[in-house]
């Protein structure tokens, strides 16, 4: 018995560390697993044969992943390019925003004491090392975005052969899977899987319909202060909102900062108050969505994004709902008992 929870272990910690380096096979996986209710529709309504059904949902998956990501990058090279032509050069922004700005200092500092000057000297020496650095980091980031490329194709013709052949062996690995576990055991696996696989869709369901309120919401407000190229600039404002860490902020209230610094006080505040708006319209449904997405209470929903952020931050937002959802999975699958009574 005691072998048997050695090599459990092992096995386990095998698992753990090679999962960093198998992320393909694994987004493959679940991805063929999450394609299996289509495949099975068309065997069992067109009584196709697996290898037909596999292929005609897999050609379909390739087919719509091509055209969406052709047109995002058709729409989002055009605006870029457009956008680059019309960006004022730092020169530009030296000339109509620093140097105002300096002469405006220089004008109303004459009266103030000697120590209020160095002190506000030397703010503004930090915050312009602190920009430096940004920038620094920025650009690098940038250019191993770009030499991540190849690597990125490599890794996802890797994911399409994978998910092929993954589709292709489902049942089979069922099967297989079947033979190591009692007949107790492998309902409460797959009752678990099954509430898992639907709290996935959930939350990917939950992502897209909270990220197209964004967007509507940043075309909607920067068509209203007219700024040009809305689609590219919501777009970014979409993907940076997703990303931990960063948010609508990082990308409006910079912004905003530059518009006032420039004297267009529309624009700033306009800015600012579609930042403010985002953040808590956001907020405000977050728990409604992932509640009838996820399938867990808006209550619930509510606690786990509020702890899970006082504890990780902004991933924690996402992290905590996954928790309650995987608790309830085991719940339901009576692995962790919760009848009881005090």
């Amino acid at each position: 018995m005691s072998n048997q929870w050695v090599w459990t272990a092992v096995i386990a910690v095998i698992t753990l560390f090679l999962i960093p380096y198998s992320l393909p096979l694994i987004f493959a996986f679940l991805t063929a697993i999450m394609l299996e209710g289509m495949v099975t529709w068309l065997i069992n309504k067109f009584s196709f044969r697996r290898i037909q059904a596999v292929m005609a949902v897999f050609i379909g998956y390739v087919l719509l992943i091509g055209v969406i990501g052709y047109n995002f990058i058709a729409i989002i090279a055009h605006q870029a390019v457009a956008l680059s032509k019309r960006t004022p050069t730092l020169e530009d922004f030296y000339q109509s925003a620093i140097l105002p700005l300096a002469g405006k200092w220089e004008f109303y500092s004459k009266n103030f004491p000697p120590e209020v000057i160095a002190q506000v000297d030397n703010t503004i020496e930090s915050n312009i090392n602190t920009l430096d650095t940004f920038l620094q980091q920025l650009i690098a980031s940038l250019i191993n975005l770009l030499t991540a490329i190849p690597g990125f194709l490599i890794e996802f013709l890797i994911y399409l052969i994978a998910l092929f052949m993954f589709s292709l062996e489902l049942p089979k690995l069922k099967l297989k899977l079947e033979s190591f576990l009692k007949d107790q055991t492998r309902q409460k696996v797959f009752l678990v899987g099954s509430q898992l696989n639907k709290a996935g869709l959930g939350f990917l369901k939950a992502q897209a319909i909270l990220s197209l309120v964004t967007f509507i919401m940043a075309m909607a407000g920067l068509g209203i202060l007219g700024v040009r190229f809305t689609v590219l600039l919501s777009l970014l404002i979409v993907i940076v909102d997703i990303l931990p860490i960063l948010g609508t902020g990082s990308i409006l209230i910079p912004w905003a900062v530059i518009a006032l610094i420039q004297d267009n006080s529309f624009l700033g505040f306009g800015l600012i108050i579609l930042f403010l708006v985002i953040t808590v319209v956001r907020r405000v449904i977050e728990p409604k969505v992932y509640s009838s997405s996820l399938g867990i209470s808006p209550l619930a929903s509510l606690i786990s994004m509020y702890i899970g952020f006082k504890l990780m931050g902004l991933a924690g937002v996402f992290i905590g709902p996954i928790i309650v959802i995987f608790f309830e999975a085991l719940k339901k699958a009576s692995i962790i008992p919760m009848k009881f009574k005090v």
